[in-house]
């Protein structure tokens, strides 16, 4: 693949493993053995029917009418909505037990930020009976308040971030200072294309199954498995990039994808990455990222909880810089009427991280025989309260 990893985990100039000298086992114990476990017959047979049986899939390929109507040209959303848990991140936890599992951790530990990746990884735990902590920035525990509760329900024991801004960023430092205390028995479910390779390898393959279907289904309703364009909302980028994976290759394809501009890119409360940041090291890979000239990190904002990082995974750093993918971004406001749209003209409350992908349709000119794909991250049940509050509901 053109624009995959090779193999010293680098994608071009973005990736490789920044870690601590305590977190280099698990780090290698990972890249030496997660090749193999998921080339393995029984692990992808399992895989394959948790996937059909437990979350789903394939998630829909829906032809949104009144919407293709409304943009003079045929819009798709992948309904990753519909998902068991209500988001693309069932697919990658429920990967990573199973790889974990075959490891032998008996104790799973996760960052979350919108709750999606918390209540995926919480679930998947209860399912195979292991131990789970999530870590949650204090303030994305009251906006995303539902979330906490089912994660709780499921038996996941929530500890609040309570340092810097309070969000996925500090969620993330605590996880890696949790692995780093505990790495005999404990395997960290990332729930993002960030942190050291393996993992933003690891996951994109996992998410891929968003475009693998999409192609099949797009052959079965137009006679074409390509769209013209393919648009995803991209925080640390793990929808996108399940996304864009089988269309990468494919240049005729126009891949956007769509950050949290927050208040606006110049008002400093955003997390528009690729727009503020400059290549350094976060989370133990090289990336992209929003940062100071003395390279501290600059704390992101957005509405939406699961944008609200302050930088993308290497993949995306990469895709970026080659001009493979377009990099675009989204206010708040945008977003919000974006998501409104969506409900009173198909039916669908979209989480707010999607609704992003889906307010970038107005900075577009359609031609109208063009097909484009919105993948639909997640459902929109755990931000009501801030679409109620802004609309006055």
């Amino acid at each position: 693949m053109k624009y995959g990893v090779d193999e010293h985990g680098y994608y071009g100039d973005f990736g490789g493993a920044y870690i601590p000298e305590m977190l280099y086992p698990n780090i290698e114990e990972l890249r030496k053995q997660y090749l193999a476990v998921l080339e393995d017959d029984d692990f992808k047979a399992e895989f394959d029917q948790l996937l059909k049986d437990y979350v789903g899939r394939p998630s829909p390929l829906y032809y949104a009418k009144r919407y293709s109507e409304k943009y003079g040209t045929n819009i798709f959303f992948k309904r990753e909505d519909l998902n068991h848990t209500g988001s693309h991140k069932i697919n990658n936890a429920i990967g990573q037990i199973l790889l974990a599992e075959r490891l032998g951790k008996k104790r799973i530990i996760a960052e979350t930020g919108a709750g999606q990746h918390g209540v995926a990884t919480a679930t998947v735990c209860a399912l195979k009976g292991l131990e789970c902590v999530v870590y949650m920035g204090e303030i994305d525990m009251q906006r995303q308040a539902p979330n906490v509760s089912r994660m709780k329900m499921l038996g996941a024991k929530v500890v609040p971030a309570t340092s810097g801004s309070k969000t996925l960023k500090d969620a993330t430092n605590e996880a890696l200072r949790d692995w780093i205390g505990n790495p005999e028995d404990t395997h960290y479910i990332i729930g993002s294309v960030v942190g050291p390779y393996p993992y933003p390898e690891m996951v994109a393959r996992f998410q891929s199954i968003i475009s693998f279907e999409t192609k099949k289904q797009l052959l079965e309703q137009t006679g074409s498995e390509l769209p013209n364009y393919v648009l995803a909302c991209v925080g640390g980028g793990s929808n996108a990039m399940g996304m864009f994976y089988h269309f990468l290759d494919d240049e005729d394809v126009k891949l956007i994808a769509v950050e949290a501009a927050g208040k606006g890119v110049d008002t400093g409360h955003s997390a528009a990455t690729t727009f503020l940041g400059k290549e350094g090291v976060l989370h133990g890979t090289r990336t992209i990222l929003m940062q100071t000239e003395d390279g501290q990190v600059i704390e992101p904002y957005s509405i939406s909880a699961g944008l609200d990082y302050p930088g993308i995974g290497p993949q995306h750093a990469h895709l970026y810089k080659a001009k493979r993918a377009q990099y675009a971004s989204i206010t708040d406001e945008e977003a919000l009427n974006a998501g409104l749209l969506c409900c009173q003209l198909e039916g669908i409350i979209p989480a707010i991280e999607s609704s992003h992908a889906l307010a970038y349709l107005e900075k577009i000119k359609f031609k109208p025989e063009d097909n484009i794909v919105i993948c639909i991250s997640g459902r929109g049940d755990k931000d009501l309260d801030t679409y109620i509050k802004h609309f006055g509901y």
